[in-house]
């Protein structure tokens, strides 16, 4: 077995300086070069100050003291499989700033290459098939929900300009958290997700659990009646309040102040309205590091089901791919324990040629196969649209 230390050290070939990691949140965003280290010690047992993961962090950031900076950071991402290797590094430099004006010729669909073929993993088919199964798991269990979800892979002629594809995904959704981090394999994880998972500065720590999606409709009124649906729907309420009260369970002992509203507020992003919950928190002790709190919620029934690991053992039955980095979180964490992390939704991975894109829809009970269906769709419309992919169908390539 390595020890953290040499674990850190994991051979960095595939990583170069050329790299660039990105992780942007409201109107800042913090920019990254070149790949000091990298950590791919598992985050199972991340929640502990002992525990091997913690000890790789400190490990990793006594190293880049010794380098001479003064706050050293780790950005990247964490698997939806805690057992599985991290994927986080420390970069060489880095720097906060404005995010700056998106260019006037900015627009929603990048400029992609020809594309050749794509497909579904599971088809329709499968994925309704899958949702029947999970449902009728849940009347002779006590699983009471899974988060289902479908890969969706796109085949071009040429290999994708990631900065294109990164400023299509802006002007399609600006207010997100768009991040970009490079993978081992030469593949580099893109998305812009709308869900915080935790963010920490000092002792104060902030959540935001989405649960429950309607799609966005093109007339004003239309659009508004799907979201007043969505606010009264029974099933949705249920499956976010699931999410909420297992965020509570988790803070609400590291926390001598714990802000939950008692109802969901709606989130708009351009594709689909969400309900929302917003949790303001003071922890007990302020040097808890927010990944270690991270640790300790991940995965949210958001993302994985109610319990937990009851549901997982579900979603690895009927989910015929390996989800990887998706689900999982991504984000920084600085030498002072302070950090955001994001759910790794509205996402795909891209190399050279390739474009994987991901999406997931939350089932209980009462959840309707067609209408989860759809909704996979309406989650895979931010990536898809920004792949120009919306155009290319109406054109005649075939889906």
């Amino acid at each position: 077995m390595r020890s953290s230390a040499e674990s850190v050290q994991q051979a960095l070939e595939p990583l170069s300086d050329s790299n660039k990691l990105l992780f942007t949140s409201g109107s800042q965003e913090l920019r990254a070069w070149g790949i000091a280290q990298w950590i791919s010690v598992p985050a199972r047992g991340g929640e502990e100050m002992e525990g091997a993961f913690q000890r790789a962090i400190r490990d990793a950031f006594e190293q880049a003291f010794h380098a001479g900076q003064d706050n050293p950071l780790v950005i990247g991402a964490i698997p939806f499989d805690l057992a599985e290797p991290s994927y986080l590094y420390v970069p060489r430099r880095y720097e906060w700033r404005q995010r700056p004006e998106l260019p006037g010729s900015a627009s929603s669909e990048a400029v992609m290459p020809h594309l050749l073929d794509q497909r579904s993993i599971p088809d329709e088919q499968g994925f309704k098939a899958a949702v029947t199964h999970a449902i009728a798991n849940f009347r002779h269990s006590d699983i009471r929900k899974a988060v289902l979800s479908v890969s969706h892979e796109l085949r071009f002629s040429a290999p994708v300009d990631i900065d294109r594809l990164l400023m299509s995904l802006r002007a399609q959704n600006p207010e997100g958290y768009q991040f970009r981090v490079p993978l081992p394999d030469g593949a580099e994880l893109i998305g812009v997700s709308p869900e915080l998972l935790l963010r920490k500065r000092g002792g104060r720590i902030q959540s935001n659990p989405l649960a429950g999606s309607a799609k966005r409709q093109p007339h004003p009124d239309q659009d508004r009646a799907a979201a007043e649906r969505l606010e009264r729907s029974p099933k949705d309420q249920y499956e976010h309040r699931l999410v909420v009260d297992e965020v509570r369970r988790v803070l609400e002992p590291h926390c001598l102040e714990l802000d939950i509203p008692e109802q969901p507020s709606l989130l708009g992003t351009p594709a689909l309205w969400h309900l929302s919950t917003q949790v303001d928190g003071l922890l007990w002790d302020a040097r808890t590091t927010v990944l270690q709190l991270a640790c300790r919620l991940h995965p949210t029934p958001a993302v994985c089901g109610f319990p937990t690991e009851r549901a997982r053992k579900l979603i690895n039955l009927v989910e015929p791919f390996e989800r990887g980095v998706f689900t999982g979180m991504v984000g920084w964490c600085d030498a002072n324990g302070d950090g955001e992390w994001v759910v790794t939704i509205r996402c795909g991975t891209v190399k050279r040629d390739i474009v994987r894109l991901f999406a997931g829809a939350g089932i209980v009970e009462a959840s309707e196969p067609e209408a989860e269906w759809a909704e996979i769709q309406a989650k895979l419309s931010t990536m898809l649209s920004a792949c120009g992919l919306r155009q290319r169908t109406e054109a005649g390539v075939a889906s």
